[in-house]
């Protein structure tokens, strides 16, 4: 069989093309040997559901390992007790119908089902668990998938109380070895509440659980190693290397976002009028063309980070306050809005500061709030009329862009106050930039810069990059360092030209566009 890239369900070895999983396994399967339960919590499509079926087939020798799925049930189920252990227990002996399970005798499996003729309880679920554990020839070890589909319903709360207090007890009441849930919502943060007639307790179910700290993103390496298999079935002649750092560098390892640009490049990039012979589409240019499909795409993750947006506001303007606004966010525990963020897998935390997850995500925010900014900036719709002009010979004549911004921005902004740039400065020249190049091009960030008193925008366009700085002005000495700062960054790109465009309130400013040459680069600045 052909392999393929996989972006939708299971991912198998034989099949698809994948980053080698082995020491991520290798690591949980250390926590399952010490007896540990713990949760898998990571973001929609990081590979959960892969992980768990790859590692229950590699403790399968040493385990009677059960793995069962939450999706699908109906909210019946979780209404009654004996609904929920009904259930429960028709997963396992499903399982054991359609899976090798050695170590369970044929006569507890008939006894499994046999059970789910009268009524049960939970004490009753726990008594088959016991006596599963018993019999079992092997430890036993429990996987559920998609736990967060029973949400925080009382009885499934309760039976992580179960589970939880057959833990504490196994040495001298039979339990599950060990216990593995996999989930986006951190399970370890529900609280099951129990009322009195004058008190309210709060207990924590699942406090037993050990930390997962295994890294499921996939390393610039394993992309590599990814990327030549799929060279040796194909011989497209890409830079290997080149590929896989392009690939990590826009993606920071997030499994989906690997796996989805190499099956646009391989399925719809390559092939098409920009790149009709399909080995073509393995280098640079192909690569960011993948970059705009996916961007332009609507998939099931970008659905899901949109529909968090909608249900947490304070987590939307969070965002905004990081992108837009260039302010410095730093981790403060017990956030709500940063732990809600860092657990949809927007942002996570660099040296005590929120960062965006990686570039895609970064990029797919900007583009969506720079569509609801642009609605009323003028600005944005100035840059559409004219944007014809700034391309010349198929590429982007930058210098005329910095010229034409610094025109527009003077008619729509010039008695606009400081305080107004370092809000939105950033946010005008994304607008003016965004139509020029959209359908062509692509824009992001630059990280280490991304405060409100400067930043460097990347723009890629045919090929070719670009850097801008933007900066507030804050006295000459400081420009001056902008301007080495600058010449750094073009050094470590490569280039010799780059721009500079300087907010500066000073009365006595000299307004307009002027070249600057610093050694062997060569700076556009333009001060408005």
């Amino acid at each position: 069989m052909k392999k393929r890239f996989n972006t939708t369900g299971l991912c198998y070895p034989e099949e698809h093309y994948m980053v080698n999983m082995e020491e991520s396994l290798e690591e949980a399967k250390e926590l399952v040997d010490r007896g540990e339960y713990f949760v898998i919590n990571r973001a929609r499509q990081y590979g959960k559901t892969t992980m768990l079926h790859m590692l229950a087939e590699k403790l399968s020798g040493q385990y009677a390992v059960f793995l069962v799925s939450f999706e699908g049930m109906e909210d019946e189920t979780y209404e009654t007790a004996d609904a929920f252990c009904k259930r429960f227990s028709r997963l396992l002996s499903r399982y054991l119908s359609y899976n090798e399970v050695t170590g369970i005798s044929r006569s507890f499996r008939d006894e499994l089902n046999s059970r789910r003729s009268g009524m049960m309880d939970l004490e009753d679920l726990s008594d088959l668990i016991s006596e599963l554990c018993v019999q079992s020839q092997k430890p036993v070890v429990l996987m559920i998938d998609e736990v967060d589909q029973a949400g925080a319903r009382k009885i499934f709360l309760d039976f992580l109380g179960l589970l939880r207090r057959k833990y504490l007890t196994r040495k001298s009441e039979p339990a599950f070895w060990s216990v593995i849930l996999a989930g986006v919502y951190d399970i370890k943060n529900l609280k099951l509440k129990i009322r009195t007639e004058d008190d309210h307790k709060t207990n924590s179910p699942w406090n037993i659980a050990a930390d997962f700290d295994v890294d499921m993103s996939l390393p610039e390496s394993g992309i590599a190693g990814m990327l030549e298999e799929y060279e040796k079935d194909h011989r497209t002649g890409m830079e290997v290397r080149e590929l896989a750092s392009l690939l990590y560098e826009y993606t920071s390892g997030y499994p989906f976002l690997v796996s989805r640009l190499c099956k646009l490049m391989d399925e719809k990039v390559g092939g098409s009028l920009e790149f009709p012979d399909k080995k073509d589409v393995w280098t640079k240019e192909g690569f960011q063309a993948a970059v705009r499909s996916l961007l332009a795409e609507e998939n099931t993750l970008f659905e899901s980070l949109d529909n968090k947006l909608i249900d947490f506001p304070k987590l939307k303007e969070m965002l905004k306050d990081l992108l837009l606004r260039g302010k410095m966010i730093e981790y403060v525990p017990g956030d709500v809005a940063l732990r809600t963020a860092m657990m949809f897998g927007f942002i996570t935390i660099v040296n005590g500061m929120a960062e965006v997850s990686n570039r895609i995500f970064e990029m797919r925010l900007y583009n969506g709030f720079l569509a609801e900014e642009s609605r009323g900036m003028e600005i944005s719709q100035a840059a559409q009329n004219v944007k014809n002009q700034f391309i010349t010979g198929g590429h982007l004549d930058m210098d005329l862009v910095i010229q034409k911004f610094a025109m527009h921005y003077t008619e729509f902004f010039g008695d606009c106050n400081e305080k107004f740039l370092e809000d939105n400065g950033r946010c005008i020249f994304l607008l003016y930039i965004k139509p020029i190049i959209n359908g062509t091009g692509n824009y992001y960030i630059e990280a280490r810069t991304r405060t409100n008193r400067r930043t460097d925008v990347i723009i890629d366009y045919r090929g070719r990059q670009y850097i801008v700085e933007l900066k507030i002005w804050r006295g000459a000495g400081y420009d001056e360092r902008g301007r080495e700062q600058l010449a750094d960054y073009l050094e470590a790109y490569h280039l010799k030209r780059g721009y500079l465009i300087s907010f500066n309130f000073n009365k006595k400013k000299q307004v307009g566009v002027k070249k600057v040459i610093l050694g062997d680069k060569v700076l556009i600045e333009a001060v408005i």
